[in-house]
Parts: C-alpha cells; structure tokens; sequence
C-alpha cells in the first residue's frame, strides 16, 4: 500500500521591486503554473518572468513548489514564504 500526501496549500508572498503579490496555491502546482498567476496580474508572459527562492536560486518552471520545500507547514498564511521576481 502507498501512502501519498494530498495536496495542501502554500501561502506565498513575490516581491519585485516596489511590487508585493500576495497569492497561495497548492504545493503541487510547478513554478510553471505560479507564474501563469502572476501573467494575470502583472500581464508579463511567464518566458518573461524569473523566481527565485530566498537563496536567490532560479526556480525551474518544471519543479514544483513541494521541489523546493514549500508546503502547509513551511509556508503559511499568517507566515508566507517569501520568493523574488525578476522581468527579462
């Protein structure tokens, strides 16, 4: 018998420059599908944007969120995880 986890919640918090977006997604969801968020609110495709973890690390499009450690525990709503946005 396996066990999986269900997908939870990550709450997180992407900066660039004066900009902050709030937004929490599952923790299943690839760095691909964040920045397809992100295109809707800032309205720059996703080949456009960069993310980076605290680590100032590229995040790749096919990793998902649990890849680099996001999850219910680690990323909370009352205590986000922080990411960083750059635009080519």
């Amino acid at each position: 018998m396996h066990l999986y986890s269900l997908p939870s919640d990550v709450f997180l918090v992407i900066r660039r420059k004066k900009t902050t977006i709030f937004t929490d997604c599952k923790d299943s969801a690839t760095v691909l599908e964040l920045k397809k968020i992100v295109e809707g609110i800032t309205k720059i495709p996703p080949a456009d944007q960069r993310l980076y973890t605290t680590n100032s690390a590229i995040m790749e499009d096919s990793k998902t969120l649990q890849d680099y450690g996001f999850n219910a525990t680690t990323s909370k709503a009352q205590n986000p995880t922080s990411i960083g946005l750059t635009f080519k």
